[in-house]
């Protein structure tokens, strides 16, 4: 029962770690790469659910009457390229902010702030 769920084991595994990376971690860096963790995991969740058992590729043949729909793995081929853009930009943004404040610390940027502003 457990190995034959195996895919859903693994993206709540890499969802949980990376939600815990993004609320539990004041670098910048990190933060990124945990919601890139998360990004993956809803793809693996999208791609186990559109397959389905004994279907055959959407090709019409003679005896295949079950067929697994293409549209999920289409628009995770979509999300990815989009996934990995922002991941850049994120990565370009935590650049600047280094070269801004001289660290990613959110802590760290957030007392400089406030006492700039007093």
């Amino acid at each position: 029962m457990l190995l034959g769920h195996i895919n859903y084991w693994v993206v709540i595994v890499l969802m949980m770690a990376g939600f815990y990376c993004v609320i539990a971690r004041g670098n910048m860096i990190k933060k990124i790469m945990g919601l890139t963790l998360f990004q993956t995991s809803v793809f693996v969740l999208f791609i186990s659910v559109g397959k389905v058992v004994g279907g055959a590729s959407p090709i019409l043949r003679e005896g295949v009457s079950v067929y697994s729909n293409p549209l999920p793995h289409v628009l995770i081929l979509t999300a990815i390229v989009v996934g990995v853009a922002t991941t850049a930009v994120g990565a370009a943004l935590a650049v600047r902010i280094q070269e801004a404040y001289g660290t990613i610390e959110d802590d760290v940027i957030g007392d400089r702030e406030r006492n700039d502003g007093e």
